[in-house]
């Protein structure tokens, strides 16, 4: 979440009003992330994200949207889309689409544990089931097309040794992706990054408790099996070596099918998905290095840490 469209307090003050949320005390870019323009925007009634979308179209918004309000509605602790008058929710700012959401409560725990792995997956379970009957449909827009699209653009500046794994990767994937078995995985609307630092936990007498999933904006519908994968990846490996730590693999799948019971297709498969999702990051780093955008504040992450994750899970597969 850079800064790439600077919003002056007034420019946004004015939308915090016309939104009911009372009047803006304080504005503050966030520099974390890399997709949006984001601030946090404190009123006299609340604390709100304001986010500019860079590269989302209004046509494209409204899905991952109307799905925070849709899950925020079934209890799910999502940021809250909010409403001018008329019940919109998609606004605009500078001539770009924007929208103003809940604060979540919390912190990240960017070293988390066993326990936290577990309230991750019977949360990402929980909501998996609650989106189950939303009604609109967007493919996950940094799926496979946009694999087969967008490897051919950054092999140039890949060494002989990385392209050859890129690419023999993406064909892996092509010919799942065509298989009977992969079409018969469980869909529906997933979060698709929901990395440490999407998701919010808060200190209690009995434990931290998980507050609150955030940044929907690679949302999409596509396999459960999946997000699954993209949240192994992240929340249970050794980020020194991108192997998996089952411990933490283990606690998360484990609580994920105590909600909503794994088929035996998805497990079967959770291995080649990890290898999907692992893929689809490094992919997406390379992208952000080598191809950048302007921005005031901007933090593009590493690509070689999902290069090192996605040789560990073709040398090591693991099934929960």
């Amino acid at each position: 979440m850079a800064v790439y469209t600077e919003v002056s307090f007034n420019e946004a003050a004015l939308l915090v009003a016309r939104l009911g949320l009372g009047e803006l005390t304080r504005l503050q870019g966030i520099r974390s992330g890399i997709e949006n323009t984001n601030y946090f925007a404190d009123t006299a009634t609340g604390r709100y994200v304001l986010t500019l979308f860079e590269r989302l179209s209004f046509e494209q918004l409204p899905f991952y949207l109307h799905l925070m309000k849709h899950l925020a509605g079934r209890g799910i602790p999502v940021p809250d889309p909010k409403a001018d008058a008329g019940g919109a929710i998609l606004h605009t700012l500078q001539g770009k689409p924007a929208a103003v959401v809940d604060r979540l409560p919390g912190g990240h725990h960017l070293a988390p544990d066993a326990a936290h792995c577990a309230s991750l997956g019977t949360m990402l379970a929980r909501m998996h089931l609650a989106g189950a009957d939303f009604a609109m449909q967007q493919p996950n827009l940094r799926g496979l097309a946009w694999w087969t699209e967008t490897v051919p653009v950054v092999v140039p500046f890949l060494t002989p040794d990385q392209r050859a794994l890129m690419e023999s990767e993406l064909a892996f994937q092509q010919q799942l992706a065509a298989s009977p078995a992969h079409a018969a995985l469980p869909c529906g609307p997933i979060h698709a990054d929901l990395f440490r630092d999407n998701v919010m936990f808060d200190e209690t007498p009995w434990g931290d408790a998980l507050t609150g999933l955030f940044d929907f904006y690679f949302a999409g519908v596509d396999s459960f099996g999946f997000d699954i994968a993209v949240c192994l990846n992240d929340w249970c490996i050794d980020l020194a070596s991108g192997r998996l730590v089952e411990e933490r693999a283990a606690a998360l799948v484990g609580a994920y099918a105590a909600v909503r019971p794994l088929t035996g297709g998805e497990r079967r498969l959770l291995p080649a998905l990890m290898r999907a999702a692992a893929l689809r990051f490094w992919l997406s780093r390379l992208w952000d290095v080598h191809l950048p955008r302007d921005a005031t504040m901007l933090n593009a992450h590493d690509p070689t840490h999902f290069e090192r994750a996605l040789r560990e899970r073709v040398a090591a597969p693991w099934h929960p």
